[in-house]
């Protein structure tokens, strides 16, 4: 690939032409409202034609666990972890005005009420167009959330290298 040096919209669209049509989305949040943003965009995109990965780390990885799973951590803090954070796509707060759970049912009634899909239909969605799920290693070591405490349909389980060999690839990179 040759850049073009005189003029930077030429060479920026150069260097964009380059670059497959791929999605990569981070979701280090467990909140509903943010879980819910990257599987629109994850959905959109794979409805577009644009392969997505989305990997999941820390309080993100509350999104894919089963709900109810608890953790089998042999320390106390990471079994605290599992018990703070008992997960589940459909047990997410609100990232604000959660008002101990009134606010998230509120949401989800609204949600209801529009014929908005909740989370969980979300993932499902995305799934089924083929985005691609990477549990993230590291974090599930660290906070002692086993594989067994997933959902079904994880595609990888990987470190950080893994995503950024696909965020080097991809065309979009989000952070959420």
């Amino acid at each position: 690939m040759t850049i073009n040096q005189t003029d930077p919209a030429i060479a920026l669209a150069d260097l964009q032409a380059s670059k497959p049509e791929k999605v990569t989305i981070v979701l280090l949040s467990g909140d509903m409202d943010r879980a819910m943003a990257a599987f629109i965009i994850a959905t959109g995109a794979a409805a577009m034609g644009m392969q997505v990965t989305v990997f999941f780390t820390f309080w993100g990885l509350n999104t894919i666990r089963r709900k109810g799973a608890a953790s089998a951590a042999k320390d106390w803090l990471r079994r605290m972890f599992g018990l703070l954070n008992t997960g589940g796509a459909d047990n997410l707060p609100l990232s604000r005005f959660h008002f101990w759970g009134l606010g998230t049912r509120m949401m989800k009634t609204v949600m209801k009420q529009n014929r908005m899909p909740g989370v969980p239909e979300l993932m499902g969605t995305a799934l089924e167009l083929g985005v691609r799920f990477i549990a993230c290693t590291t974090t599930m070591g660290l906070m002692g959330i086993p594989k067994d405490t997933l959902i079904e349909g994880i595609d990888q389980f990987a470190g950080v290298t893994t995503y950024l060999a696909e965020a080097k690839q991809g065309s979009v990179n989000l952070f959420i």
